[in-house]
């Protein structure tokens, strides 16, 4: 059974840190690309950054680069994010996800979100 557990979210003032933690279990986590996406109440969910299976390789939505960081440990099955100079904007449930393609199998798994929000 796949799991992915979100932990780390909560509420926090503009300006402030926050740092996501997604466990995995069930997969070969290597092969996974691991992705962070938010959805905020009224809008639809959006791709906020992305880490490769292989060679580590990122990238990041434009509102969120230069504050925020994903980063991955092979050896715990967790992906993270790191987010920096938070803004009210960012505030939105926050989900882990899990890819892997094996043509012509795909592999797409969801955590349950944890809520972040950013308000003074």
């Amino acid at each position: 059974q796949v799991q992915l557990v979100e932990s780390g979210g909560g509420l926090v003032q503009p300006g402030g840190s926050l740092r996501l933690s997604c466990a995995s279990s069930g997969i070969t986590f290597n092969n996974y690309a691991m992705s962070w996406y938010r959805q905020a109440p009224g809008l639809e969910r959006e791709l906020v950054a992305r880490i490769a299976s292989v060679g580590g390789s990122t990238m990041y939505a434009e509102s969120v680069r230069g504050r925020f960081t994903i980063s991955r440990d092979n050896a715990k099955n967790t992906v993270f994010l790191q987010m920096n100079s938070l803004k009210p904007e960012d505030t939105a449930f926050y989900y882990c996800n899990a890819r892997h393609s094996n043509f012509p199998e795909i592999y797409n798994y969801w955590g349950q979100g944890t809520q972040v929000t950013v308000s003074s």
